[in-house]
């Protein structure tokens, strides 16, 4: 039975830089979530590390959110492309 290629799962505590950052390897560890070739005891490591990876990119859209509401005086405007 071939091994699942390693995959690192970084401490938890680690997050990344940038919100791209964080959503590309977010979007990895989905891939390697979803292939089945994750050892048992890694999947739970890259469930974790998954779950502090998907806070910390909702945090930054939520940070987002907030000052585009502050710069527009809390009056989103819908957008409607040209």
């Amino acid at each position: 039975m071939p091994k699942a290629s390693p995959i690192s799962t970084p401490d938890a505590s680690a997050l990344p830089a940038t919100y791209e950052a964080g959503l590309a390897e977010l979007e990895q560890l989905v891939a390697a979530l979803e292939s089945g070739q994750l050892p048992l005891d890694q999947l739970l490591a890259s469930y974790q590390r998954g779950a502090a990876l998907l806070a910390f990119c909702r945090d930054k859209l939520q940070a987002v959110e907030d000052q585009i509401k502050v710069l527009d005086a809390g009056n989103l405007k819908t957008w409607a492309p040209e």
